[in-house]
Order: structure tokens, then C-alpha cells, then sequence
């Protein structure tokens, strides 16, 4: 998998006719959070913040997947969704 293949799957997932579930969305986020910028950094989100809380906690999961693992795994996911969707690559 490449770079250019990790963004074209960003471009290809905002052109999906279902939407995702919220547990995919977490994926989604998560797989691309840890894809383009690492590991998880920053102070979690505080208590009012419940989006924010769930998404910070999605992307500590991935803490120590390299980049491309987490790029190529982004990448099957929004194949997946195309795929369920009736869409092609």
C-alpha cells in the first residue's frame, strides 16, 4: 500500500451512500489518526466531551501500530465499506 492509496481511500470514504456505523466510524478515525500522525498525544478529553472521550480512546488503541499497518488496515476497511456499499476501488 502507498500514500497515495491511503489518501485516495479518504477521498473514496466521504462518497459512501451508507453510512458507516458508529463502532466503523471509530475504526475509520482511529486507523487514520494512527496512519498519518502516530501514536496518540495530547490529555484526553474531559467528562462533557463524551465525542471527543470516544474518539481519543479509539485512537489509544492503535498506540504502537506502525503507520503503514495502520494505513493499510484504513485501506482495507474502506474497501470493505465499498464493497457493502456496491461501489469498486
Amino acid at each position: 500500500m502507498s500514500q497515495s492509496d491511503f489518501e485516495a481511500a479518504q477521498i473514496k470514504v466521504k462518497n459512501l451512500s451508507t453510512r458507516p456505523s458508529n463502532p466503523q466510524l471509530l475504526e475509520l478515525y482511529a486507523l487514520f489518526k494512527q496512519g498519518s500522525e502516530g501514536d496518540v498525544s495530547g490529555k484526553r478529553p474531559g467528562m462533557m466531551d463524551i465525542k471527543g472521550r470516544f474518539k481519543f480512546d479509539a485512537w489509544g488503541t492503535k498506540k504502537g501500530m506502525a503507520k503503514a499497518d495502520a494505513q493499510a488496515a484504513y485501506i482495507a476497511l474502506v474497501k470493505q465499506l465499498l464493497e457493502r456499499d456496491g461501489k469498486a476501488w
